[in-house]
């Protein structure tokens, strides 16, 4: 019997719940947010999709954390979503105190489950999680890079004209304008794609990734959410399967790219008791710069947060 507990009803929440429903690898979905009636109907309606697209997975909206109990995974989209014109900086205090709450509600009902965070700022809101748990910096850590690589896969698919699904990249850093995509680490179908693109248009797609969340609020004034709920839905898998798979995920440091104290993206084998080890790259000079930079910006973000004393 496995468990999985979505909190928050809206489109990330909601998309993740669903993705991970049609996924059919959990036995039940609990998909929790201050809205009730709102959560219990989005809940229904994905439920109602199960005799169309074939799916056993229970799905139930509430407002109680009781429902939570025995949840083997919790994913926390909850806060509010990015506005234009609003960076994800600015989002720290509301959401801050809200992941906080969440958090320690979760607890009250289960002792030792797997975290994943998204909502935003993310770096620092899985570190506002995972001091709110006091639960190992292996079952705490943030959905990020997959969803920057997913952009930036996508954008070169478009641009080379061939399938994602041969597309495979390495993102680090912070989640935002300072996150590192790595070209080196880049191949379709195996080939790097330095020998398939010219270095001007690859630049340009970096540029345009790093930015990517930031479009889609322009184009449709709310933040995305198709792309984050599967890929938080993915990270789900990964665990629940035990598939031990390389994502890039915002995990906790301990020294890893001689950074202490902090969470950021990296590379991690992702299996079923969660972060099963970070993996550290040979980065080149220029790339280590690049994540040291972006690792000041988080740290800096960090110390509000501390200063808030939520």
């Amino acid at each position: 019997m496995s468990k999985v507990t979505v909190v928050g009803a809206g489109n990330v929440g909601a998309t993740c719940a669903n993705v991970l429903a049609h996924k059919d690898i959990v036995n039940e979905v609990v998909l929790v947010d201050l809205k009730g009636d709102f959560a219990k109907g989005k809940a229904l309606d994905s439920w109602q999709q199960a005799p169309i697209d074939y799916y056993s997975t229970k799905l139930t909206g509430t407002d109680k954390y009781t429902a939570t109990r025995g949840s083997d995974i919790v994913v926390i989209t909850a806060g509010i979503p990015r506005k234009p014109g609003m960076s994800r900086d600015d989002l720290i205090s509301t959401n801050a105190k809200i992941v906080t709450s969440v958090t320690k509600s979760i607890l009250k009902y289960t002792k030792n489950p797997i975290i994943i965070v998204v909502s935003n700022p993310l770096d620092v809101m899985t570190y506002a999680a995972h001091k709110a748990s006091g639960l190992s910096d292996k079952r705490v850590f943030g959905m990020a890079g997959i969803l920057d690589t997913a952009r930036y896969r996508a954008f070169l698919a478009t641009e080379l004209n061939v399938s994602p699904k041969d597309i495979q990249a390495v993102l680090m850093g912070g989640h935002g304008d300072t996150m590192v995509p790595l070209p080196r680490y880049t191949t379709v179908a195996g080939i790097p794609v330095l020998e398939l693109i010219e270095k001007d248009k690859l630049k340009a797609i970096v540029e345009r990734t790093k930015k990517g969340g930031g479009e889609l609020v322009k184009l449709m004034g709310t933040s995305a959410w198709y792309a984050p709920g599967a890929a938080a839905a993915q990270m789900v898998e990964a665990i629940i399967k035990d598939e031990n798979r390389i994502f890039p995920v915002c995990a906790k440091l301990n020294g890893e790219y001689g950074l202490k104290n902090m969470f950021l993206g990296v590379p991690v084998k992702l299996g079923k008791k969660g972060i099963q080890e970070v993996l550290e790259l040979k980065l080149k000079a220029p790339e280590k710069k690049l994540l040291n930079k972006s690792a000041d910006h988080v740290r800096k973000v960090m110390q509000v947060f501390n200063k808030m004393k939520v």
